[in-house]
């Protein structure tokens, strides 16, 4: 029996694999489906389709995403991925997803951030509750034939080892009882991104509070890239988070500019007459920062974009701003600036999904794979597609009897150490640290000065010190990393080093945080990067 812990694409995607192998495995969530992270994406799904005639090819998605991560990334997991793309969003379309079609019936197709073609399939802008949707169904499927039992309102605990330090199952609670289980088979992580490390701050729901990843951590799970942090341009600020305005609006033809004593100044089209609007995530990110750091305010317009555009693809977009803001975008510019809307880091895996200790996987945003130092918009819903499918794919060709059907859930009642959970005063104390040290631009006195303040932090519980020596992890990794290159952007090193060229690795060992840098596997055609 596999265990899967998170229920969004990387984990609906895993037991729809799994499953789909005829192997038994349970889907372990703090709440139902309908409510993950992953419900909220909205801008698309990457695949080189190349259904609007204008050439694109799997070599290119592939040769964007490498050069978008600023070459950080895995080359041959990329490749896996970019190559995958095109049957993974046609499968999507078989189960029932609602994509926007071509008048020839194919897949209508949007341009996206750091891509030179349009490659973005889309369902208007509530691509990922779509995926969902349809997912969730392929699930109730298998449920309904036995192979995969469903435990919403539980949550993570611990992973359980093996005299060897292999994994040999999970602790987990029951939310509404508070009882623990131990469920014995192997484990796949699909818990998110770490949004609960900044409460507020984030275009994610908090419900990813990234405690499982912390309490990973410490139980010697190695982590990756936690450095590096995505600001999405486009957010507007509404109560407990940022409201993301998605990429789909500059890629439909919406264009950023500052204003300042009644004058506007479209930058990104000054300053990058090619792909304007569209650059990739983190150079416009920057470009807003000091646009704002300069005095002047920054604006989204979106007021020349066809009836057409609003209608069949931005209808759900715009009822959204709408809805928070007293503003109709058909009419007037939307005050925007960047907010924390991705994690590229995670825990470390390699390309089968596989974590440092044996029989554990990860997936999705709780993973460090496929993105390097920059997400692409519109690769983060494919990665998590893939990465759920790889894991489960990898743990089904060596299923042996480890991995039999026959062991059972048995109720934990002693005492657990990490049965605490970390308090919203405590991780609004991390979250004001690191928000305030690993910005869009960092230097070394501020990181500094933030692991000082984090050192006089004092939590009162084993979940409370999990999540502080995350945090240290993630502040020691941006410390460590004297360059700049994607997300991680050092004033006092502004320049991208090629010795920098590896993955930013964090290890927790003997009640001490450890930061080493490891080479990026060698790709299997040089060539083709």
């Amino acid at each position: 029996m596999i265990n899967i812990i998170g229920t969004g694409l990387a984990g609906s995607s895993a037991a729809v694999t799994l499953a789909g192998a005829g192997i038994k495995c349970r889907l372990i969530s703090a709440q139902h489906s309908e409510r993950a992270q992953s419900v909220l994406a909205e801008g698309g799904i990457n695949a080189a389709l190349d259904t609007m005639g204008e050439g694109d090819t799997r070599e290119l998605h592939f040769e964007e995403t490498m050069k978008g991560g600023c070459f950080l990334a895995d080359p041959n997991a990329v490749r896996a991925l970019t190559q995958g793309a095109p049957d993974i969003v046609r499968e999507l379309r078989r189960i029932g997803v609602p994509f926007n079609l071509n008048e020839d019936g194919s897949m209508m197709l949007r341009s996206f951030g750091g891509q030179k073609k349009k490659r973005t399939a889309f369902a208007k802008s509530s691509t990922g509750k779509m995926i969902m949707t349809s997912l969730t169904d392929e699930v109730r499927k298998y449920e309904a034939r036995g192979l995969v039992t469903r435990f919403p309102h539980h949550t993570f605990v611990r992973v359980l080892t093996d005299g060897d330090g292999k994994c040999a199952g999970v602790r987990v609670r029951d939310s509404y009882t508070g009882r623990l289980y131990d469920m014995p088979g192997r484990v796949i992580m699909c818990c998110g991104g770490l949004s609960g490390f900044f409460p507020g701050m984030t275009t994610g729901t908090v419900t990813n509070n990234g405690m499982a990843a912390a309490l990973l951590f410490t139980q010697g799970v190695r982590t990756a890239n936690l450095e590096m942090i995505q600001y999405h341009p486009t957010t507007m600020g509404i109560p407990g988070k940022r409201c993301l305005v998605s990429e789909a609006a500059r890629g439909e033809g919406g264009r950023l500019f500052s204003e300042k004593d009644g004058k506007r100044c479209y930058f990104m089209e000054e300053r990058y007459p090619v792909m304007k609007n569209l650059m990739p995530r983190d150079v416009v990110s920057r470009e807003m920062y000091r646009e704002m750091r300069d005095g002047r305010k920054t604006f989204l317009d979106m007021t020349e974009l066809l009836e057409s555009v609003w209608e069949g693809k931005l209808s759900d977009l715009r009822e959204e701003i709408m809805h928070y803001f007293p503003v109709d975008p058909k009419k007037d510019p939307v005050p925007v600036q960047p907010g924390i809307h991705y994690f590229m880091g995670g825990i470390y895996v390699d390309a089968r999904h596989e974590t440092s200790m044996p029989g554990l996987y990860a997936a999705g945003e709780f993973a460090c794979q496929y993105h390097g130092a920059n997400r692409l918009g519109g690769n983060s819903m494919l990665g998590a597609v893939f990465g759920g499918m790889t894991a489960a794919k990898n743990i089904s060709e060596n299923a042996g009897s480890a991995d039999g059907n026959t062991r059972e859930i048995t109720e934990f009642s002693g005492e657990e150490p990490f049965g605490c959970e970390a308090s919203p005063a405590f991780m609004r104390g991390i979250g004001g640290i690191l928000y305030g040290s690993l910005g869009i631009v960092r230097d070394e006195d501020t990181l500094r000065g933030a692991l000082d303040e984090l050192d006089r932090l004092s939590g009162t519980n084993a979940a409370e010190d999990a999540a502080k020596q995350l945090a240290r992890a993630m502040l020691m990794s941006a410390a460590e990393r004297r360059e700049s290159r994607g997300a991680h952007c050092r004033a006092d090193f502004p320049e991208t080093l090629e010795e920098y060229r590896k993955t930013t690795v964090s290890e927790y060992r003997n009640g001490a945080v450890r930061i080493t840098f490891e080479d990026i596997p060698e790709a299997a055609n040089e060539d083709n990067i």
